[in-house]
């Protein structure tokens, strides 16, 4: 059984000629940057922070260490041409944060009678039975999944940015369809009612002074997931019919820009 994510639904959204070379092609390219090996460390880190509660034994478990440690090794692992003077600029742009995303949920959930922690990095391997296109699953990781005090289900993805989001980019159909996804099959995978389940991004901001986590709700009700699953139907499609047409506009930062695959 083959599976699709959403970051290749992402890619093939973005150009279709990308998608085939990465993902048909499976050519190798630079997999991390600065950027990228910040935010995998961050999620990392947030995911043990949450797991170890409201008291956590900073004896046993320093987050900032254990972030350095992370980051160095992402960074290492990503690339050999890593910009060394970005990296230890990004490094003290993590304070803060992992302090911060107890309160940000117990403020977020505060007119839900609070919340408790049902799973972290939560992974969904379920099959796609909606589109005319057989023998595909559908595979994430929710990086957060909480439950309110009325019994009602949280999604959370967490994104690490400069200092926030635009009004266009919280508005972003393709971001919020990752959402959506893995409200959809997290429902099934669940059997439980999609409507007792809302979606959230979470934002954990490296240069904010203040408020350094924000959460907010993304929709997704009947129509929003009709739509998205209307999309992924076109995208299998266009994909086993190897459809692979260039998209110029997405060339700026296109790892094959310029290169012998792509000119």
């Amino acid at each position: 059984m083959s599976h699709i994510s959403f970051s290749e639904i992402k890619n093939w959204a973005e150009c279709p000629w990308r998608h085939k070379l990465l993902y048909v092609d499976k050519l190798d390219v630079r997999s991390s940057n600065e950027y990228s090996a910040f935010g995998t460390a961050v999620h990392d880190t947030a995911e043990k922070v949450l797991q170890q509660g409201d008291n956590p034994d900073t004896e046993i478990f320093d987050p900032y260490r254990y972030f350095y440690t992370r980051f160095n090794q992402e960074l290492i692992a990503g690339s050999l041409d890593i910009n060394s003077e970005l990296a230890e600029e990004m490094r003290p742009q993590v304070e803060g944060v992992f302090e911060s995303l107890v309160p940000a949920l117990d403020k977020y959930f505060e007119e839900k009678n609070g919340w408790e922690l049902v799973d972290t990095e939560f992974e969904l391997l379920q099959p796609i039975v909606e589109t005319d296109i057989k023998g595909y699953d559908f595979k994430g990781y929710i990086d957060l999944i909480v439950k309110d005090g009325d019994g009602h289900y949280h999604v959370i993805d967490w994104k690490t940015c400069t200092w926030g989001w635009n009004a266009r980019k919280r508005s972003n159909t393709l971001l919020s369809r990752q959402l959506i996804y893995y409200k959809y099959y997290y429902a099934k995978a669940l059997g439980v009612d999609p409507r007792c389940i809302s979606t959230h991004f979470g934002l954990i901001k490296r240069t904010a002074k203040k408020d350094k986590i924000e959460i907010f709700r993304v929709t997704s009700g009947e129509r929003k997931t009709k739509n998205s699953l209307d999309f992924l139907d076109q995208a299998l499609y266009n994909i086993t019919n190897k459809t692979c047409i260039k998209n110029r506009l997405s060339c700026l930062y296109c790892p094959f820009k310029n290169t012998e695959h792509c000119t």
